[in-house]
């Protein structure tokens, strides 16, 4: 099964402040915030949730096709995702922007405070699927993750008019899209994937409630933090999983695309829907546990014991024929 994972490509500069963010809002002046925080460290990581997700597919041995845009300084980056099993012919290389920046301070209640910086994701509305579908022989499914807009608009359309199956997954992008655009990306979407709390923020835009908005994707995948996820089809049973226990809770940046990583990886195995989660899961644990979102290490033996104390020897025989 090919899969094509478009969305951000991006260094993320994360820094941890030790105290709270909510001591420092003042609740009658929140309409003229002023603030700065002093930080306890800097981790440059390498990031972007297509990026992320193409990582984690790697690791788990599926190959993915990168398809985004990054800046003339990729080529280190660019190096790191070869060898850890991407696909990255399929990315555009700007020859005058910097590859995207995401930078985020998290506090000591692990909530988070972030700005991006686009760069040469903005050239990313001129890669054609086409082309990459015409370089790997044919796609299977397109996770349209957050991009530039433009770029989201662009490769949805391409997917409907192909027929090609496709992932809408808005993540970061949501706050900023108005209603009419989120029921346009969205509407015909094999997979819907969001947390809990974009999955409230998209029935508010849209105006559509859960049962209207079932009734238009083939799946609906929202994940609920520490309990796990919750995948829904219209008139079949809810699909929950829960998430192993923690180890111990490092940094929450990227655990969503690890998430989507092991799900799609499922996906391509050709495993159950809850049997695709379930590695989800696990993948996603393995990077809570750790600061950056590239950073973890998928070793099989650990993987597989942890695997299997989550969800038993059943599922852990499946699974185990497929990771590498």
């Amino acid at each position: 099964m090919r899969i094509a994972v478009t969305g951000s490509i991006a260094t993320d500069h994360l820094m941890t402040f030790p105290g709270r963010f909510a001591d420092q809002l003042v609740a009658d002046q929140l309409h003229t915030v002023s603030l700065s925080f002093l930080v306890d460290n800097l981790d440059v990581r390498r990031g972007g949730v297509a990026a992320n997700i193409a990582f984690g597919m790697g690791q788990l041995g599926t190959r993915p096709i990168l398809v985004g845009a990054a800046g003339f300084d990729f080529d280190e980056y660019r190096a790191w995702l070869e060898r850890h099993g991407v696909d990255t012919d399929s990315v555009r290389i700007s020859d005058t922007l910097h590859t995207a920046r995401f930078v985020c301070t998290t506090d000591s209640d692990h909530n988070q405070i972030g700005s991006f910086y686009t760069g040469a994701m903005s050239e990313a509305r001129l890669i054609e699927l086409k082309t990459v579908a015409d370089r790997v022989g044919g796609l299977d499914l397109v996770s349209i993750g957050a991009d530039d807009p433009e770029a989201m608009l662009r490769h949805t359309e391409e997917c409907r008019s192909r027929g090609i199956p496709f992932a809408a997954d808005f993540s970061q992008q949501i706050a900023r899209m108005d209603g009419e655009e989120i029921r346009i990306l969205l509407e015909g979407a094999t997979y819907l994937f969001s947390n809990e709390y974009e999955k409230g923020l998209i029935e508010t835009k849209t105006g559509w409630t859960d049962e209207e908005i079932l009734a238009k994707v083939g799946h609906r995948v929202t994940t609920l933090g520490a309990r796990g996820v919750r995948i829904e089809r219209a008139g079949e049973p809810v699909v929950e999983v829960a998430c192993p226990d923690e180890e111990r809770k490092a940094d929450p940046t990227g655990v969503g695309d690890a998430f989507r990583a092991g799900f799609l990886s499922g996906l391509a195995w050709g495993v159950s829907l809850e049997r695709a989660a379930q590695v989800g899961c696990m993948l996603a644990t393995l990077v809570i546990e750790t600061v950056g979102t590239q950073e973890y290490q998928l070793r099989r033996g650990h993987f597989m014991e942890r695997f299997t104390k989550a969800y038993g020897d059943d599922a852990a025989t499946e699974v185990r024929e497929h990771l590498r």
